[in-house]
């Protein structure tokens, strides 16, 4: 009796251990991701080292950052400026989605006068030799514009690229907390 009992006891526990690695496998690839940000792109919102949680459900709305492969080798981690239609300027320093302003709140610690313009003038047709984001693709810039490879360099991001927004910073302890838009 002893032994059954044993053997039972020793398949509930390989079956529980079981059913939470499956769990933990199905949530890693279809719903999170952790992510280390590595570089200096993303100053001041997110620092290099920093610990992410990388959300893989929802649509991509302007504004948020996302993590995307871009080559083969290296994901790139980057704020999406426009959505697939949308013509883009920068002139003066302002952003210029479709005609209209937008602030851009998160780039405030980057202003240096002395260090000239944030981002410079230019249009998505300047880049990239089209008026708008072509359909399935997004336009990207890190937030330390004078130092980051972004859409102005590689062009466009096809959304079958992107791995999933980035929502939570889980470490260090002194950085934790939601990503601002």
């Amino acid at each position: 009796m002893k032994n059954r009992s044993s053997r039972r006891e020793l398949f509930q526990w390989a079956k529980a251990f079981i059913i939470a690695i499956s769990l933990v496998t199905v949530l890693r690839i279809f719903v999170f991701n952790p992510v280390i940000v590595d570089g200096a792109s993303m100053n001041p919102t997110l620092n290099n080292g920093d610990c992410m949680i990388v959300n893989k459900i929802g649509d991509v709305q302007r504004f948020d950052i996302i993590v995307f492969h871009a080559t083969e080798d290296s994901d790139y981690i980057k704020r999406v400026i426009g959505l697939p239609g949308d013509k883009i300027e920068y002139k003066n320093d302002k952003l210029y989605i479709n005609g209209k302003h937008y602030k851009e709140p998160y780039l405030a610690a980057n202003t240096q006068e002395e260090l000239g313009p944030v981002t410079g003038s230019f249009t998505l047709k300047d880049i990239t030799g089209v008026e708008r984001v072509p359909e399935g693709e997004v336009f990207v810039l890190g937030d330390n514009r004078r130092n980051s490879t972004d859409s102005r360099h590689i062009g466009t991001i096809k959304m079958k690229d992107i791995v999933g927004k980035a929502n939570l910073v889980f470490w260090p302890a002194s950085d934790m907390g939601l990503v601002n838009k």
